[in-house]
């Protein structure tokens, strides 16, 4: 009843606390111990400081371009406290406390972003595909994962992610047709954060939201407070009951707002301005979530002494990424085609050309 009640063509917004952590909605506040509820807490905690510790390895030099998660953890965390080891995720580029949740190391992470191909190589992470960085080119190969586990009739679901500006590729109309047409087990995520790059939502879409982009294609969908753990919790349940027992896909819009820059190549107070940037802060997923632990007395925890922990077991993983041998010249090249194209070949002489003078500069 749930994408019933808050249909988007109405844009009504699923919302259960407040920005002071009050419960507002408690007829449809979540069955969650209190237990899962700190647990959860310490994880959103736990990327936000692998975050802030990623963009300054990169200011340091020490790491390649690096896309923020912050003010984005709730939704991540509460997909991953519903996410089965089974399900498949199919990631964008700004969910790595669901990649984390799901079984990815930061230190994966960090090869990845460092430009090795290993980083990709998910040891201990069953059914996540690669980071995605081309827009909207994941959904599909989420539909067609969706499709296979229709037709093996397994309970498996997927769950994938793009963010507001995306919604504007081909690739997204195209993958939510399909996937409603064929009525296969796949949650969508648009992760709303107000911004594609500089292009604010008001000038990506007339719609009245994002979520109603669903009824075009027959699915639910539903607009959702992203930084409220809870509502996001709670629709990420019922997401998953209604595409496991083979009721098709659904929608989700998770509103909320990019914290830092599109990637540690933007500067985002080239289109937004502080005022909007101190208001949006008031409705930190983490900072609601702890209020709401502390009103209810189950947040017992020393936060620096956890943050200080954290920072140890992220700059080690850090280390181990950095210091990772670097894999074959051959890896990068060789296995594109059966038979490597010339301008292939040129690139890969060039790229050796730049292997050699840069060992002789050592």
């Amino acid at each position: 009843m749930i994408f019933e009640d808050f249909n988007p063509s109405e844009d009504k917004l699923l919302k259960i606390i407040d920005n002071d952590g009050k419960v507002i909605q408690p007829d449809l506040f979540p069955e969650i111990s209190d237990n899962t509820i700190v647990e959860a807490y310490k994880a959103m905690l736990f990327e936000r400081v692998a975050d802030e510790m990623a963009v300054s390895y990169q200011r340091q030099g020490r790491m390649f371009t690096y896309p923020p998660n912050k003010g984005q953890e709730a939704i991540h965390i509460a997909a991953g406290n519903v996410i089965r080891e089974n399900d498949w995720f199919v990631p964008a580029f700004r969910e790595v406390g669901l990649m984390l949740a799901k079984g990815v190391s930061m230190k994966e992470i960090f090869m990845y972003y460092n430009g090795n191909e290993q980083g990709s190589n998910f040891k201990n992470a069953p059914r996540v595909l690669p980071i995605n960085v081309p827009i909207g080119t994941q959904l599909p190969h989420a539909v067609g994962i969706g499709y296979s586990i229709k037709y093996r009739k397994t309970d498996d679901i997927v769950f994938t992610y793009i963010g507001d500006g995306g919604t504007s590729e081909g690739d997204f109309s195209e993958a939510l047709n399909f996937a409603g047409v064929w009525q296969v087990p796949v949650i969508f995520t648009i992760q709303n954060n107000q911004y594609a790059i500089s292009v604010p939502v008001s000038t990506q879409t007339n719609s009245i939201n994002l979520a109603v982009k669903s009824m075009a294609f027959g699915i639910p969908g539903i607009k959702v407070d992203g930084n409220d753990f809870f509502a996001m919790y709670l629709v990420y349940q019922k997401a998953s009951e209604h595409a496991r027992s083979g009721k098709g896909p659904v929608l989700i819009e998770a509103l909320t707002y990019r914290c830092g820059a599109h990637t540690t190549s933007d500067d985002p107070s080239r289109y937004r301005t502080k005022e909007e940037e101190e208001k949006w802060e008031l409705s930190d997923p983490m900072l609601r979530l702890k209020k709401f632990m502390e009103g209810k007395g189950i947040w017992k925890e020393d936060e620096e002494k956890l943050r200080e922990q954290y920072k140890r077991e992220i700059d080690n993983q850090f280390l181990e990424a950095e210091n990772f041998t670097p894999y074959p010249l051959n890896d990068v090249f060789d296995y594109m085609y059966v038979e490597m194209p010339d301008d292939l070949k040129r690139q890969k002489e060039e790229y050796q050309q730049f292997l050699d003078w840069k060992g002789g500069r050592k």
